[in-house]
């Protein structure tokens, strides 16, 4: 039996999948880096909500989870929002496609480890508390790029900024406020603004 396999080769290309296609962007990002800014984000909210609101969570599987959330678009690309959004119809076959993709990405995984990549990548392995708090530090990521690129002059993000607001809102959740509220705003601040402080 041959333990070649090209699941690593496949996550490797995720750095060249960019994000927020169709918009004009100051700064280009990639899924690659997206994903470990999700995974550092889920983290503290599971610490947050286990420290100030009762939880019970796994902050290293939540970071886990997080840093494969957007695997499939390997194969998949990232299609548009407003495109994958548009209407029930579309929302629905795309998320068929992402689960065609998630299955073929886990088919390629090394046979020993299969079982464990499916449990990061397969969302039916997920609890609802730890899906929630990756869909959160999804959208807080994306909310922080649109302060980005709001703050270099860059218009094109301004609607995604107030959709990104509400859905936040509609959340209701302590550890998104908390997040919110005592870190969000050092996003919008200079190099010398965040580090006067420390000296």
């Amino acid at each position: 039996m041959s333990d070649r396999s090209h699941f690593f080769a496949h996550l490797a290309r995720l750095k060249l999948i960019n994000r927020w296609p169709l918009m004009h962007n100051v700064r280009t990002e990639n899924v690659q880096e997206h994903s470990l800014q999700v995974a550092m984000v889920a983290h503290a909210l599971a610490l947050i909500k286990n420290k100030f609101f009762n939880g019970t969570l796994n902050p290293d599987r939540i970071a886990t989870i997080a840093m494969f959330h957007d695997v499939s678009e390997v194969l998949t690309g990232d299609l548009p929002t407003p495109v994958k959004y548009f209407n029930p119809a579309i929302k629905e076959e795309y998320k068929k496609i992402e689960k065609i993709a998630e299955n073929k990405l886990i088919e390629m995984a090394p046979e020993a480890f299969r079982e464990d990549y499916a449990a990061l990548i397969d969302h039916h392995y997920h609890s609802e508390e730890d899906a929630f708090i990756v869909k959160a530090a999804d959208v807080l990521c994306a909310y922080l790029k649109t302060l980005e690129e709001l703050a270099s002059g860059n218009q094109e993000f301004k609607l995604a900024k107030k959709r990104l607001d509400n859905i936040l809102k509609e959340y209701q959740s302590e550890e998104v406020d908390y997040f919110l509220t005592r870190y969000v705003p050092s996003f919008s601040l200079s190099l010398d603004e965040i580090t006067q402080d420390e000296m």
